[in-house]
């Protein structure tokens, strides 16, 4: 599995706080089988959230490192959870930001509300600039619970449904794992992510993809788990 989402860079958002918390988050994620993992800090425009691509970098060199030393072998790759802003393509020209694996796949995270002036036109104008919209969890917004047709919507403009595999078994509660199995019953998922921040201390990981495992065959699965993300990696 190739995890497109995760809070593992050590001490810049709400994630892991120290680097011996980032080796364990990775560990984690390499006992539950991820070969690669796409470390996203948070970037929330106007808040504490703004590490740079540079700071990013430098925090993903030591972790390399430490998890080289520990014989970790997971692969990381650098990227953002880029909060929704009119901003974003000079955050990106600035590199105050970046895209999943430097790629123009962008993942952009709206407020848990769903709710967000104007966004459907942001993601257009990212969309016809080039770039592709992969939405963050889009199962955790509370409107989308309400109006599934908001997800259509953004499916059909050619926006990309990155869904936590968390939510398959229930960690964000029940609602969210409703909407989540509509979303997979659907076949809207691109890809999926752990959306790791803490660790959890038991294998979530393959219990969560079973679950998953209900809405796709093998081969879509590994579509969604590994092929798609790796056409973003590259």
């Amino acid at each position: 599995m190739i995890d497109l989402h995760s809070h593992i860079l050590p001490g810049i958002d709400d994630g892991a706080p120290d680097l011996e918390t980032s080796v364990a988050l990775v560990r984690e994620l390499y006992d539950g089988g991820v070969t690669d993992v796409v470390a996203t800090p948070h970037y929330i425009d106007e808040t504490i959230y703004i590490s740079s691509v540079a700071t990013n970098k430098k925090l993903m060199r030591e972790l390399q490192k430490k998890l080289k030393d520990e014989d970790v072998n997971v692969k990381i790759h650098l990227g953002n959870e880029i909060y929704i802003c009119k901003e974003i393509k000079r955050l990106l020209k600035n590199k105050k930001i970046s895209g999943i694996g430097s790629s123009k796949y962008l993942l952009i995270e709206l407020p848990m509300s769903g709710d967000y002036p104007g966004y459907q036109d942001i993601f257009l104008e990212l969309l016809r600039d080039g770039y592709k919209v992969v939405l963050a969890h889009p199962e955790r917004y509370t409107a989308f619970s309400k109006d599934f047709a908001l997800i259509t919507e953004l499916y059909d403009m050619g926006v990309l449904m990155q869904c936590n595999i968390g939510s398959f078994v229930g960690q964000y509660g029940k609602s969210v794992l409703k909407l989540a199995k509509k979303i997979a019953k659907n076949k809207m998922i691109f890809a999926v992510g752990t959306d790791i921040h803490h660790v959890h201390g038991d294998a979530f990981i393959p219990e969560a993809l079973k679950k998953l495992g209900k809405f796709y065959s093998n081969d879509e699965l590994n579509e969604i788990l590994v092929e798609n993300p790796k056409k973003i990696l590259g």
